[in-house]
């Protein structure tokens, strides 16, 4: 289980990271490059997209450092936590736009961090 886990926090690390290039890519660039799957990005600012791409950039720390360095190691679970609040919100945000074709990729990241934060809150704590 705790193998799993890892592998589940590698995982979203590598997704919000990759995500978290919404600070660096222009707005125009981020909605013509996914084609219909990335027009969302066109409904918020261009602070708000480098707030969002923030906020995943340090998921993808939080899920890995502070375990790995053994320095409080009861972020990995918060951080997971977090990332079901954002998941969640780009799911309401896509069944509002009427997007119900990609809304398989935002369920399965939110399943995957919802089975992290159960984990590691839960039967492979990092304080057990």
């Amino acid at each position: 289980m705790n193998l799993a886990l890892w592998i589940v926090a590698g995982l979203m690390a590598v997704i919000c990271l990759t995500g978290s290039s919404k600070m660096f890519v222009p707005r125009e660039k981020l909605a013509a490059v996914g084609g219909s799957a990335s027009r969302w990005v066109e409904d918020f600012s261009p602070g708000a997209l480098k707030a969002i791409g923030a906020v995943e950039f340090l998921a993808a720390v939080g899920l890995i450092l502070p375990a790995a360095l053994g320095i409080a190691p009861v972020l990995v679970p918060l951080t997971a936590t977090g990332l079901v609040l954002l998941f969640a919100c780009a799911l309401t945000m896509r069944l509002r736009r009427g997007e119900r074709v990609t809304i398989a990729g935002d369920l399965l990241y939110l399943a995957l961090a919802l089975f992290l934060a159960w984990g590691r809150f839960g039967p492979e704590s990092f304080t057990g």
